[in-house]
């Protein structure tokens, strides 16, 4: 029987079975992270920090950019369902994600070394960090202040605990940017702690 021409074409790479698996798995992790969220005394409590990307970094080494893309939908995807605003939060939660794998996953691929791996997830939490201003900016806070809290009650949260804060941007700007790079920082430090040892697993090749 001949085969199709979608199998012969030379420019049409599979997806590998394993791949899919351990994306689906590192996804479902990353779910589970997700939902372990707590607050710090430092940014007000409605600001959680969770270690969901980590699962989703370390398919971005491990399978590529693509993969990482993958766990921070599917992680964002489960938790729709239990979305308390209308799924604005899980969109954000996902951009940022994106933000933070690919860049990292990116410069890896073109310098697959401890260093390509460090720099890249570097430069992939600097990314993260900025772009959570317009992130925040744009569509979190625009849908929380039109739906759930006014824009007066949010900033009040802020000015506990810095009373210099006097509008929207500079609250970003002093504590939701740099809670982000904390934040994208602790995953990178917990993915060189633990990738050498789980690598071999994710690609079949453990003793």
């Amino acid at each position: 029987m001949q085969k199709s021409a979608v199998q012969n074409s030379p420019g049409r790479k599979r997806v590998n079975p394993r791949t899919l698996a351990m994306t689906a798995i590192l996804g479902a992790v990353a779910t589970v992270l997700m939902f372990l969220s707590f607050s710090l005394p430092v940014i007000p409590s409605f600001v959680k920090l969770d270690f969901s990307e980590l699962p989703a970094l370390i398919a971005a080494f491990s399978m590529g950019p693509a993969s990482g893309v993958a766990v921070c939908f599917l992680k964002n995807l489960i938790n729709l369902a239990m979305s308390s605003t209308a799924g604005v939060g899980e969109l954000c939660n996902f951009l940022l994600g994106v933000t933070f794998v690919v860049p990292a996953g990116l410069f890896y691929k073109l310098r697959k070394d401890r260093w390509g791996a460090l720099w890249g997830s570097l430069l992939g939490a600097v990314v993260m960090a900025a772009m959570s201003f317009p992130i925040n900016y744009f569509i979190t806070y625009p849908f929380y202040t039109a739906t759930m809290y006014p824009l007066e009650a949010i900033l009040g949260l802020y000015q506990a605990i810095n009373p210099a804060v006097e509008n929207l941007a500079q609250a970003l700007l002093w504590f939701n940017c740099p809670f982000t790079l904390f934040k994208a920082l602790c995953d990178v430090a917990i993915t060189f702690l633990v990738y050498k040892k789980i690598s071999p697993l994710i690609h079949g090749k453990a003793d």
